[in-house]
Formats: structure tokens, sequence, C-alpha cells
């Protein structure tokens, strides 16, 4: 019975993070995509989420490991005129940005790959830089979010709608006018963190907050920072000691990880929670814009969308958070560091969010690879 009810337990622990499936084993170099079909449950739930057909939901797969695969072949070929990248889910098809600046060779090269190129007039790098300019502001309450978006040409500034014309707000964005190229998009809400109280539940416990965990690492999982202190007991699904936080940083970073221990053990498994089946992780590559990704957590389970932007900077009420990826998937409060995994490849930790999965809303990760790079970690892969 306790070793039933120990196997139960790690395997929640690991699978209550998220998606179709992910993962890579070193730090510095994940596995590619792996080549294995997607599961009827998976592309049941990409025809649900995304109103595709089977054979719609199988291109779009396959087309999204192929964009992944090509995203940093693509930029390499870019060069210094690299503009940005992002998935075209109309077209199937990876959209590469260069500037003027690009020769008749660079294009042609990257149009040889089989993606699209298309010419914009600020660099990858300017825009990088712009967006460094505006993290150095002091940004107001109202002032969600900020991000880099290659096909836009700018930095994105996400505003409480209801706040926009306040004093405060309009002299954060002329300061940030100043830094660069500037585009302001007015949002529903603020973002948040997403713990929770102590409720029922399959995921894991520190003092009377209710967190998910993300992915499996060796000698533990990672999760989000913002769910517990160095040190801090963890404490599983029914109640069993698992082990402490090793480390732990938020603001500015939301990542942490678990030492398990006492009867507890790691496996590559993200749960699916009766949506889709439960999913091996295999490697950890980067989804670039618009390709789909999905997030398991232990209040919401399992839902989909896309990812929207990378390296964005969220204005939480606690300080802001630098590098998150930005998605359209819901989440709701103790799903704070449940996976995100795109494909088999996973993506990231739960990090915050405004909505829920009843009205809809957006969803930020902290990056998995910046996770295992930090602590040197090695992810648990299959």
């Amino acid at each position: 019975m306790r070793r039933k009810k120990v196997m139960r337990a790690a395997v929640a622990a690991l699978l209550m993070l998220g998606g179709l499936s992910a993962a890579g084993t070193l730090p510095a170099a994940a596995q590619s995509a792996g080549e294995a079909p997607a599961s009827k449950s998976l592309l049941t739930a990409m025809q649900h989420d995304f109103g595709l057909t089977e054979s719609q939901a199988e291109a779009r797969l396959k087309a999204e490991r192929t964009a992944t695969d090509l995203d940093p072949k693509a930029r390499a070929t870019a060069g210094a005129a690299y503009g940005g990248s992002w998935f075209d889910a109309k077209s199937n098809r990876l959209t590469v940005a260069v500037t003027d600046d690009a020769s008749a060779s660079i294009r042609q090269k990257l149009r040889d790959t089989g993606v699209t190129v298309r010419t914009v007039e600020h660099s990858a790098r300017e825009l990088n830089a712009a967006k460094a300019r505006v993290d150095r502001l002091k940004a107001p309450k109202s002032v969600t979010s900020w991000h880099v978006d290659p096909s836009a040409g700018s930095v994105v500034i996400d505003v409480v709608r209801s706040k926009a014309a306040d004093n405060d707000v309009q002299r954060f964005l002329a300061s940030a006018r100043q830094a660069g190229p500037v585009t302001v998009n007015k949002v529903a809400e603020s973002a948040s963190t997403l713990a929770a109280g102590t409720v029922g539940g399959d995921p894991y416990y520190t003092g009377n907050v209710r967190c998910s965990i993300g992915f499996s690492v060796y000698g533990g999982f990672v999760t989000a920072g913002h769910c517990g202190q160095p040190s801090a007991a963890v404490y599983g699904w029914d109640r069993s000691y698992v082990g402490n936080f090793q480390g732990s940083s938020f603001p500015d970073n939301d990542y942490a990880w678990v030492n398990v221990g006492s009867g507890w053990w790691t496996v590559p498994v993200v749960l699916g929670w009766g949506t889709t089946s439960d999913q091996l992780v295999r490697g950890s590559n980067v989804a670039p814009p618009g390709t789909s990704i999905c997030r398991s957590g232990s209040t919401s389970h399992w839902h989909c969308g896309s990812v929207l932007a990378l390296n964005e900077t969220v204005n939480y009420s606690q300080g802001a958070v630098h590098q998150l990826t930005k998605t359209s998937v819901c989440a709701e409060p103790g799903d704070s560091g449940g996976s995100f995994i795109s494909g088999d490849q996973a993506q990231g930790v739960t990090s915050g969010g405004w909505g829920n999965c009843s009205s809809g809303g957006e969803t930020w990760f902290q990056p998995i690879n910046e996770i295992l790079n930090r602590y040197g970690l090695t992810l648990h892969t299959a």
C-alpha cells in the first residue's frame, strides 16, 4: 500500500505540471524534438482547443516541430540583421524578420530552409536594447508587462484599460517612448501570481500555500520561486514530507527547485488530468511565438493555447519579473509552478497571469532552460 501511495505521489508531483510532453536532458544542450507520433488524446485536445480537424492538428504539430528546429539555425544565418521570428499558424511556417542590412544571399539561404522572410525596420538587438531601457524604469501597478514583438517592430507595453489615462501611466509611457519604438496594448486586468491557500488536491504544500510541481530534475523538481523560500519544507499531495526548497528567486526571477527524498522519486512525466494521456518528457527546445503550448496545474488541470511573446517583463505587485514567456493559456490560483509543454518539449513553470479558465486570460511562465542553468540541474527525460 505504501509503495502504491508513494508511486502515485511521485507521478502526481511530476504530472502536476502540464501539457503535451516536454523536457530537456542538459541545461546547455536540449534534445531535439521527438519524432514519436502524437497520441490520439493529444490530437483530440488540439482539435477541441484550436478548432482543428485531426489532420489539421497532425499537420500543425509537424510544422511546429520543424519551426522549433529551424529557429536557432535561422537566427544564426541572419546574424546582425536578425529581427526576430515567430510561427504563423495560418501558413504553418516559421517567419523570420530581417533588416535592410540582410544581403540577398542571406535572404535566399533563409528561404531555402523553408521559412518566410519579412523585412523590418529594427533588428532584434535594437529592440532588445530598447526593452532593457524600459526595464530600468519604475512602472506603476497599472502597467502590467512589456515585451519585444518582432512582428510589430516595437516594444509592446500592456496597461490596464481602465487606468490607461492615469497620470502615472502616461508618465511611464512617455519615458518608455524615449527608450525606443513602443506600442501600447490595453488589457482587462493586472497580472498576479497564482499561489493559493491550502485546499484539497493533488500538488504540493508549503506552509499555508498550495502550488503545482513543475518538471522533474535529477534529485528533485523545479517550480515557481514565489511558492517558497530556501529551506522551507515541502509536503506532497498526501501531506507526507517530500523535501525542502534548495534554491528560490522572486521577484526579478520566478523559479525554485526542491529536493526529493523520504520515499519519493522523480519520473519524466506530465499529468494530462484525463483530458489527454499522461505525457513523457523528452527535451526542452524553445517553442517560438505562435506555436501551440499546453499547461497542467493542480487547480485548473490541462489547458492549451499559443505562445504570444518571449522575454517579457511582468510587473507584479511584489516587483518586476524578467524574461518570462507570455501565453494565451488560462490558469487559476494553485496552478503556480506547474508545467508548460509544447509537443514533447518542456518549456517552463507557471508564474502568474490574469483572468481564469471560465472567462479566459493570459499566463506567463519562467523558461525551463534558465532554471536548469541557474542551479546546474539536469532535466529528467524519457
